[in-house]
C-alpha cells in the first residue's frame, strides 16, 4: 500500500509540473506523456482540483493557483523557464517571423508576446494548445510526429521551413558551450535546428537554464558562432558563461520569476 501512495504521488507531481510549465494540459496529451490511461489523469486532476491549485475544463485543465514553492528544485526550475521565455519575449517586433523549435522554454516566449502582430513556426505541436495573444499567429511546419514530445520531423518539416525566411529564432537546446556548441540529445529534431538556423536572416536566441549551460550533448545543432543571445538564469556556471561570452554571445542571466503570470 505505501509503495502504491509512493507511485501515485509521484504521478501527480508530474502532473502538477507539466500544469506548471505549460498553464494548460490536455488529458489524451498528459496520459500519453505519463504512459498512463486517461482515466488515471482524470483522476489526478480532480485530486489538484479538490486542492485549488487547477480547473478542470472538458479534456483538460488549467492552472488557478500558480504560486510555485521555491524548496521544490523541480518546481523552480519552471520559475527560471518562465523568467527566460518572457524576457526573450521582448525582442519579438511587430510583423515579425520568428522560428521556435521543440524546447518547452522556447514555445513559453509564445505566451508572453503580447500586443504585436507576429507570426511563429515551429514545430513544437503543444503550440495549439499554448495560451497566447490573438495577434499572435501559429503555423506549424508538419511532418512526422513524435510521441510524446509531439515534435514535427522529417522531410515534409524540412521542406516547408525551406520555404521560410525568419526574421529571428528562439531555439531550446538540451546543451551548450563553446567546443561543442548547441547539442540536442534527440536525433531527428538536428535537421531541423540547423534549418532554422540557417533560415533565419537575423539574430539566434538560445533559451536554456542553468541545467543545460556546460553540458554536451551527443547531436550538434550549430556552432556557438551562430549564437547571438543566450538567455539564462542567475544559476548557469559563471566560467562558462564568460567562455561563451568570449565568443562573442551576449549572455543574460535572470532571476526566477515570483510566480507564473
Amino acid at each position: 500500500m505505501k509503495k502504491h501512495k509512493t507511485i501515485v504521488d509521484s504521478r501527480r507531481q508530474k502532473v502538477m509540473l507539466a500544469m506548471q510549465k505549460y498553464g494548460k494540459v490536455m488529458v489524451d496529451d498528459l496520459a500519453a506523456e505519463l504512459q498512463v490511461s486517461p482515466l488515471t489523469i482524470r483522476r489526478d486532476l480532480q485530486y489538484w482540483e479538490e486542492q485549488n491549485a487547477i480547473e478542470r475544463f472538458y479534456g483538460g485543465a488549467k492552472l488557478v493557483n500558480s504560486v510555485i514553492p521555491c524548496d521544490d528544485p523541480t518546481m523552480s526550475n519552471a520559475l527560471y523557464k518562465h523568467a527566460i521565455a518572457k524576457y526573450a519575449a521582448q525582442y519579438v517586433e511587430e510583423g515579425d517571423t520568428i522560428f521556435i523549435n521543440t524546447s518547452s522554454t522556447a514555445l513559453l516566449v509564445i505566451r508572453y508576446i503580447r500586443n504585436k502582430r507576429c507570426t511563429v513556426i515551429t514545430n513544437n505541436g503543444k503550440a495549439i494548445f499554448e495560451e497566447h495573444d490573438p495577434l499572435v499567429a501559429i503555423v506549424l511546419t508538419g511532418g512526422e510526429l513524435r510521441v510524446p514530445k509531439e515534435s514535427m520531423v522529417g522531410e515534409f518539416a524540412l521542406n516547408n521551413l525551406n520555404r521560410v525566411s525568419g526574421a529571428k529564432c528562439f531555439l531550446g537546446c538540451s546543451g551548450i558551450d563553446v567546443q561543442g556548441g548547441i547539442t540536442t540529445a534527440i536525433l531527428q529534431e538536428v535537421a531541423i535546428n540547423e534549418t532554422m538556423l540557417n533560415r533565419c536572416n537575423g539574430p539566434c536566441f538560445i533559451l536554456a537554464d542553468h541545467t543545460k549551460v556546460g553540458n554536451q550533448h551527443s547531436f550538434i545543432s550549430g556552432s556557438i558562432r551562430k549564437v547571438s543571445y543566450l538567455i539564462t538564469d542567475t544559476e548557469a556556471d559563471n566560467e562558462v558563461c564568460n567562455e561563451i561570452e568570449s565568443c562573442g554571445v551576449r549572455v543574460v542571466k535572470l532571476q526566477p520569476l515570483a510566480h507564473i503570470e
